[in-house]
């Protein structure tokens, strides 16, 4: 018997100037290159700030977290920053659990990620 695809919809968009990188479906093993591929090709040549919407997953597993990982190193690196917006609370559990909520800068809600970078300029 044949294991179902996992499937991952992606989407990107600009509001206010900000790059945002929309997320659906689930992501583990068997698609997060391609999460990864979308996030370097969201903050090629463009620097600045890449938002990431989660709030569209229904699962993500630790290959997710590394890919959102090298997205982040690669915004920094290109003098940018990578945000996340999650309010599913499975989600942000992880983040939690791994420590990674204190590495990335995660907001309820696209709207309050939005005004919180708008500050900064």
């Amino acid at each position: 018997m044949e294991e179902p695809k996992v499937e991952l919809f992606t989407e990107v968009r600009e509001e206010n100037g900000v790059k945002i990188l929309v997320l659906r479906g689930e992501v583990d093993l068997s698609n997060s290159e391609r999460l990864k591929d979308a996030l370097y090709d969201c903050l090629e040549g463009a620097p600045g700030n890449l938002v990431v919407d989660l709030n569209g997953l229904d699962f993500m597993d630790t290959t997710g977290l590394g890919a959102l990982v090298a997205g982040l190193k690669r915004a920094r690196q290109g003098g940018g920053d990578l945000s996340l917006v999650c309010g599913r609370g499975h989600l942000r559990k992880i983040f939690s659990l791994t420590g990674l909520d204190n590495v990335f800068s995660i907001y309820d809600n696209l709207q309050r990620c939005l005004d919180t970078l708008g500050q900064g300029d």
